[in-house]
């Protein structure tokens, strides 16, 4: 298997690496604070777990030279994986404005939209833009329950949360754009820088997590 010859698909594929790895480390951490409050900590556990195979799999798709076959193969359970992330998020957002009870009645209405997103992507042409919709629209939700729960709740975490989704919109932003730099003399495209964004947004939502699982009743 030979790598992929375009120089920023590597720097790509370098950064979805990080961001798996990123991703894991976030979910052991999480972990060691389930006790605290054992459904919160299981529902953001899948959530990174889930980022963390999406992030492997870009990783593959865009650092080897694969034939298109392949790709496509891999951009499927991809896609699902993406698909119940942002489900899950926003069962998170909602957690944390509503409480556990109205979380656990969303949970598998979300997920079943998640799927729902998925079989979309096998039916349109330009599934990426599709899944740029999808999340926006989630993401934008997340924003509105998070700083709910900040400001007019007060829960432990929301802020950060609030600030994490602020920073994902712009990865997204930034994704769509043309934008291209190098950095120490190695180049990104939009993509790279997309998951750079991506990487701090990551670790501040988690942050976030931990802070709420730390003052759990």
């Amino acid at each position: 298997m030979n790598w992929n010859p375009e120089l920023t698909e590597l720097t790509t594929a370098a950064t979805d690496a990080v961001l798996a790895i990123l991703s894991m480390v976030a979910l052991v951490a999480v972990r060691r604070r389930r006790p605290a409050d054992p459904w919160k900590a299981d529902l953001w556990s899948w959530m990174l777990g889930l980022l963390a195979a999406a992030s492997l799999l870009g990783a593959i798709a865009h650092g080897f030279a694969l034939t298109e076959g392949t790709t496509d193969l891999l951009w499927q359970p991809l896609y699902l994986s993406l698909g119940l992330v942002v489900a899950l998020f926003l069962v998170g957002a909602i957690r944390d404005d509503f409480g556990e009870p109205a979380a656990r009645r969303a949970l598998p209405w979300m997920i079943g939209i998640g799927i729902g997103f998925f079989l979309v992507t096998r039916l349109v042409s330009g599934s990426f833009l599709v899944f740029v919709a999808y999340e926006g629209v989630a993401m934008l939700a997340a924003l509105a329950l998070f700083a709910d729960a900040a400001i007019r709740k007060g829960v432990s975490g929301a802020g950060l949360m609030t600030l994490g989704v602020g920073l994902n919109l712009a990865a997204a932003a930034v994704q769509q754009s043309s934008a291209q730099v190098s950095i120490a003399g190695i180049p990104f495209d939009n993509n790279g820088l997309f998951h750079l964004v991506q990487m701090v947004a990551l670790i501040v939502l988690t942050a976030g997590v931990l802070r709420g699982l730390s003052r759990a009743p």
